[in-house]
This record gives C-alpha cells, structure tokens and sequence, in this order.
C-alpha cells in the first residue's frame, strides 16, 4: 500500500478494531520491504497519527549492550538508556511489555519529555532476543491498558515479520 493512503482509524472503532486496522495498514506499506529502520520509522508515523492522546511514539534499539534512539514521532528524545533502567529498559531487560497508568509511580522512570505521564513499552523479540522496544507516551494518566498492550504487541508482531 502507497504511504499517500494511509488513513488513521475512525474513533468509533473499538480498541481492538482499531488496532487490527493499524496492523492490516501496517502490513500494506511493509510489503517487500524488510529494513528495519524504514519500516520501524513509518510504524512510528503510523502509530503517532493513528492513536489518540499520545506525544510521542517511536523505537530504542539495542546497540552496544544498552538501547538507542531509533526512528520516532514527537519531540527530541533521550538518546541512550541503560538495559534495567526507567520503563524501557525494564522491558528489554525482562522481555515483557510494561504498561505504566503514571510515570510518576514507576521506580527510577526516566523523564524525557516533562508532559508524558503514562507508558506502554513493547519489547521487540527476534530468534528469543529483544533486538529493540516500541515506546508510547501519553500526556494522560492512565491512557494505556491491557487491549493498548495486546494491540501494540501484534503491531510488533507486524514489524518483526517484515525485517530481515
């Protein structure tokens, strides 16, 4: 699918429909590309104009034992964050998504942006290893829950299926 017709999903779309549109969006504008820069930069375009109340959506990837900014929506970020530390590197270093309802509760989060206050990360699984993790911020508490989780997760899935 050209990029020109990618279309956010309508709002009165459930969670998961929404979601499963995303995916089938994402799909069509992978097909035949297996890069993970430019498929991850336009998952992060997808996912910032596609989902509500967010300020930012992109990529860390792993590099050199710890994460590194990759392809992103929203203001300047960190650019590296230690594996174990602040919610992504929670997630790389458990291998288990993290949804986190205040930012302000999560134990030693790293504060890139002043404004976000909930967190969804996604960690990114290749052969059992996380090669990287998908990063949503939201300016609202407790913007993110278990459908977000499950719908990011099969966008990942989506993206791991379409990389080399």
């Amino acid at each position: 699918m050209p990029a020109e017709y990618f279309q956010p999903p309508e709002a009165t779309l459930s969670k998961p429909e929404a979601y499963g549109e995303l995916a089938s969006q994402l799909a069509g504008l992978m097909d035949g590309e297996t890069d993970l820069i430019a498929n991850a930069a336009n998952m992060a375009a997808v996912i910032y104009h596609g989902l509500p109340d967010l300020n930012w959506a992109g990529f860390y990837l792993m590099r050199d034992g710890g994460l590194v900014l990759g392809p992103f929506q929203g203001k300047p970020a960190c650019i590296r964050i230690p594996v174990g530390k602040g919610v992504c590197g929670t997630a790389a270093a458990t291998g288990v998504s993290q949804v986190v309802a205040d930012v302000h509760e999560f134990p030693g989060h790293i504060a890139c942006d002043a404004a976000s206050r909930s967190e969804l990360v996604v960690p990114i699984k290749v052969g059992g290893r996380v090669i990287g993790v998908l990063d949503l911020d939201s300016p609202v508490v407790g913007r993110f829950d278990d459908e977000d989780r499950v719908g990011c997760e099969a966008l990942v899935r989506v993206l791991v299926d379409h990389i080399k």
